[in-house]
């Protein structure tokens, strides 16, 4: 069984499992640099923006990017961004959003940002137009009731380009 969603004039499945209850999954593909790290992030193999966060600094709080895993997304009310994007149960951190900012390095702790595009490590444009194509794909699903997960991955430029979990 499936429910289809029309977002961003594209027909877009909501996979159910046994509880029958709807999840979606955006992949989040990154690539880690000494400065900055930037990413794609992907619905159904289709890339929806580009992203930028802090560099991996073994997941210290407040000046490194999250570790790759899965996590559950939230529409949460916060101090600064109004409404945004939460992400829950990241291991050793809290408060960790995905909202507009242009500069990882001064302008997020943790947070990732969504981008159009990379103009260096940790550096993108036009973030809020970004911010709003993924409030376009999840605010609907989560309006529903339905889950919205989020899969961060690394890209493994040293072999073949593949992507490694």
């Amino acid at each position: 069984m499936q429910r289809v969603w029309e977002i961003s004039m594209e027909r877009t499945c909501i996979m159910y499992s046994t509880l029958n209850k709807g999840y979606l999954t955006l992949q989040l593909e990154r690539e880690y640099l000494p400065h900055g790290t930037n990413g794609t992030l992907y619905l159904y193999g289709k890339p929806i923006c580009h992203t930028i966060e802090l560099p991996w600094r073994d997941n210290r709080r407040n000046v490194s990017c999250i570790p790759e895993g899965r996590y559950r997304l939230v529409r949460s009310l916060g101090r600064r961004f109004h409404y945004c994007i939460r992400l829950l149960d990241v291991p050793g951190r809290s408060g960790i959003l995905i909202h507009p900012a242009n500069d990882a390095a001064t302008e997020l702790r943790g947070c990732i940002a969504p981008v159009t595009t990379h103009t260096g490590a940790g550096k993108g444009v036009y973030s809020r137009v970004a911010m709003e194509r993924v409030e376009d794909v999840v605010y609907p699903v989560l309006a529903e009731g339905e889950d919205v997960w989020l899969e961060v991955l690394s890209v493994d430029h040293s072999a073949t380009g593949n992507f490694v979990r």
